[in-house]
């Protein structure tokens, strides 16, 4: 089984930006690989998307999500609402292990396969093993500093690289700026 890593998104003045680790362990001891991509651009470039879990099964979200991005004319809200029912309904889907931590210049959402969709009060989320080092954080920076969101992200990672054993400091980060 595949474990572990750290996904982050923060919203700050008109940016967002999105990061994770590279490492992929395997059977909780093993670095499987340490330069994995885990975020992407999704519908035209206007998406931001990463996955915690079981890579294989967060290729199969990220398929069925692009598919209800382009049914609904990329709207977010609308596209995570629709995957969030389906992955809770669907017996195969049902089995997948992950998460996605998604964004647009409006909104950042986390979708679960419990059929939950949450969208955070601060603008900024996380997931995976390392995301509440993350998390706490990006909160911290984004309050008491004026770094910027990409800068937020980053450091956030770098910090949950140091305490997660399954995080890794070989970063990832995409921006969507207006």
């Amino acid at each position: 089984m595949f474990k572990g890593t750290t996904i982050v998104a923060v919203r700050k003045d008109n940016q967002v930006a999105i990061g994770g680790d590279g490492q992929v362990t395997f059977a909780e001891k093993t670095v499987f690989k340490a330069t994995a991509k885990k975020v992407r651009r999704l519908y035209h470039g206007k998406i931001l998307a990463g996955f915690a879990g079981s890579v294989a099964d967060a290729f199969t979200l990220f398929d069925k999500f692009e598919k209800k991005l382009e049914e609904h004319q990329g709207n977010l809200l609308r596209s995570s609402v629709e995957l969030a029912k389906e992955w809770r309904s669907d017996r195969v889907l049902q089995k997948l292990e992950a998460m996605l931590l998604v964004a647009d210049k409006e909104h950042i959402l986390v979708i679960s396969g419990s059929g939950e969709v949450i969208e955070p009060d601060d603008d900024i989320a996380s997931v995976g093993s390392g995301g509440g080092y993350a998390l706490a954080a990006a909160r911290a920076l984004s309050r008491y500093s004026d770094l910027c969101a990409k800068e937020i992200v980053s450091e956030s990672l770098k910090i949950a690289s140091e305490i997660c054993i399954y995080t890794n400091d070989n970063i990832s980060i995409l921006e969507l700026e207006e």
